[in-house]
């Protein structure tokens, strides 16, 4: 088995996500640092730093150059970071040192590699936007379809009242809306450009130091933190905290179609499964199961995350590290995540024979909680409870149904239409109507 499933030719087809995977590779990195180097010499050469024309020779360069990553290895694990290797071949392949010196003037290895991951990661979230807000858009269409569709709510794993399909559905879909308030929030507090210097007083730059920094912030369509974050992981914490979050919501729409497809339950099918080596008849729940374990692996990663804001001093190797071995396979887990989740969202449907045999066992044990609360004009509720309780378990004992050991037991009481499933949705087809008006509006 290779070192992490996403990048293994044999589970790729499964764990990988081509979209998103194609930002975190050695290539992506390389390109991004160059595109930051070559923005940082512009902005210093337009406000007269550094030589305008050796600046607009480094600016080209780095868009032009092609940097073999695979070179950069061996002085990246002598200073386990990558920077100096980098600045070093881009100043040998620009091939005139006249200006080759001005590259990376007064910035340090932090402010390329953090200003570059943030670079891919502003196309990262978009990514995440477009599919949450797809996800969201069938799951409302979804919701309203079966917004009555009656089906037996379970608390604790036993049957507890009626709620319809559609306002489980409305439970699967509403957090995304707020994942997305969250974004929103997030966005700004992530996408900063990192230009400190050596210790995060950006020393060398002089006075010029702040105008440089708002200057390669603008250039590059980031915000200006107008200060150091060098040893302030909060923003990428926070990135970390929300996507545990988003795939934490994809796992509970996974556990419950788990549950809901299991053999004996069948509320819902999936139109396709996995197959099992020995047994024929196996139809296995592969997406719903993957999202489950997307979401345990994204919460184990966000431990460490969450660890690494005890960045020490001005600046931590051990907490940075952390980082990069976590945040990249959180990236990943969230985007294959998204797209297993729009996959099944599409391809589910409701068994509404089997949500209505749940219902309507014989037993009448799911209307135990209205017949509660329809004998308290002439009961306490302490009473009425109590007395219910009684009858539940007589059913149990006699197998009678619960309607009938009550008409016995109160024959003048009239209950009308309350042993039925449609008298018993309560908010649940306006939750599921309400959610997919918000989905809409997306």
């Amino acid at each position: 088995m290779a070192t992490t499933p996403f990048d293994s030719a044999i589970t790729r087809d499964l764990f990988y996500d081509a979209e998103v995977g194609k930002l975190f590779t050695d290539s992506a990195e390389v390109r991004a640092m160059m595109l930051v180097e070559g923005t940082l010499a512009k902005v210093q050469g337009k406000l007269g730093m550094i030589p305008e024309i050796s600046a607009a020779a480094i600016h080209r360069a780095g868009l032009e150059i092609q940097i073999d990553p695979g070179g950069l290895s061996a002085e990246t694990g002598k200073n386990a970071v990558v920077v100096p290797a980098l600045v070093a071949a881009f100043r040998k392949a620009m091939e005139a040192p006249e200006h080759a010196q001005y590259l990376h003037w007064g910035a340090t290895s932090q402010d390329i590699i953090d200003t570059g991951l943030v670079l891919r990661l502003r196309q990262v979230l978009s990514i995440y936007e477009t599919r949450i807000k797809a996800l969201v858009k069938t799951l409302g269409s979804l919701a309203e379809e079966h917004a009555t569709l009656p089906m037996a709510a379970r608390t604790w794993g036993q049957t507890a009242t009626v709620t319809s399909f559609g306002a489980v559905v409305a439970s699967w879909g509403t957090p995304f809306i707020n994942h997305l308030d969250r974004l929103a929030v997030l966005r700004p507090r992530l996408l900063n450009v990192s230009l400190s210097g050596a210790a995060g007083t950006l020393s060398a730059m002089g006075d010029d130091g702040p105008k440089i920094r708002a200057a390669l912030a603008e250039a590059l369509s980031l915000n200006d933190p107008a200060r150091s974050w060098h040893s302030t992981r909060d923003s990428l914490a926070e990135l970390a905290g929300w996507l545990t979050l988003v795939t934490g919501s994809l796992g509970n729409f996974g556990e419950d179609i788990l549950l809901m497809t299991q053999s004996g339950i069948n509320e819902v099918s999936l139109s396709s499964g996995g197959g099992s080596s020995t047994m024929p008849q196996k139809s296995n729940p592969v997406l719903p199961s993957l999202l489950v374990a997307l979401a345990g692996q994204t919460s184990a990663l966000n431990n460490v995350m969450q660890s690494a804001t005890k960045h020490r001093q001005q600046r931590d190797g051990a907490a940075w590290m952390c980082e990069w071995m976590s945040l990249p396979q959180m990236c990943m887990a969230t985007a294959r995540a998204l797209s297993a989740a729009t996959e099944l969202a599409n391809t589910l449907s409701p068994n509404n024979a089997a949500m209505a045999a749940h219902i309507d066992d014989g037993t009448g044990l799911i209307y135990a909680e209205a017949l509660s609360f329809a004998l308290v004009p002439g009961l306490s509720r302490p009473d009425a409870q109590a007395a219910v309780k009684e009858l539940c378990q007589q059913m149990l004992d006699q197998r009678e149904p619960l309607r009938k050991l009550a008409s016995k037991r109160w024959p003048d009481v009239d209950f009308g239409t309350m042993f039925s499933h449609i008298a018993q949705l309560g908010q649940a087809p306006a939750e599921a109507r309400d959610f997919a008006k918000s989905a809409k509006a997306l």
